[in-house]
């Protein structure tokens, strides 16, 4: 059985179990509990992602982790090489399941963040801090913290793979991240350079 047929078996399990839940956390919902070890195959043990191209979803807020769910869950977030993954996984998942799912990842300790590449990192700290006032960019830290720890809605950036990082900001200037207005604009006048340098940035964080 496929990774996705597990956590879509076990989602499909949790819509006939009934019966009152324990108080608190909806991350202890047994759904939860159970999918987060499907989840770890690709998001890593604790959501600290090991691969380049997956997130890491610890210490990530859990509003932020909620709308992705949920925008994948309608098919609105649509990023090709994933669609069909997220999509299935997400399509049997409950509102209630889905926020056990942000309560849990919300509660994990991020790995430390990752430095690889000084001099990218240099720049994109200042285009991090100052943003890029000739072009008109704010500095990212205004939405996501002066820690890249994550703001308002706005999601945690710090240890995020830079790979991963770069391969979004990227496809917010495509139609496929429908919430993605905000960022699409701010992106509109930086070079794949200055966008590899805040994604470079934001790893080693």
């Amino acid at each position: 059985m496929t990774h996705m047929n597990k956590l879509l078996a076990l989602a499909a399990a949790a819509a006939l179990t009934t019966g009152a839940q324990a108080q608190g956390s909806k991350a202890e919902l047994d759904a939860v509990q159970r999918a987060v070890h499907v989840c770890a195959s690709c998001h890593g043990e604790n959501g600290n992602s090991s691969k380049a191209l997956i997130p890491s979803l610890a210490g990530q807020l859990r509003e932020y982790t909620i709308r992705q769910l949920k925008d994948f869950r309608s098919q609105s977030r649509s990023e090709t090489d994933i669609q069909a993954y997220m999509w299935g996984i997400s399509a049997l998942l409950s509102d209630e399941q889905i926020e056990g799912f942000a309560d849990y990842y919300a509660a994990q300790k991020p790995a430390a963040g990752k430095s690889t590449h000084s001099k990218l990192e240099a720049e994109g700290k200042a285009i991090y801090e100052k943003g890029l006032p000739a072009k008109g960019v704010l500095p990212c830290k205004q939405c996501h913290g002066d820690n890249a720890e994550g703001a308002a809605g706005f999601p945690r950036l710090a240890g995020q793979r830079a790979d991963y990082v770069y391969k979004q900001l990227q496809a917010f200037r495509t139609p496929l991240r429908p919430h993605g207005v905000v960022m699409r604009n701010e992106i509109a006048a930086m070079t794949p350079q200055q966008l590899k340098a805040v994604a470079a940035y934001v790893q080693s964080r």
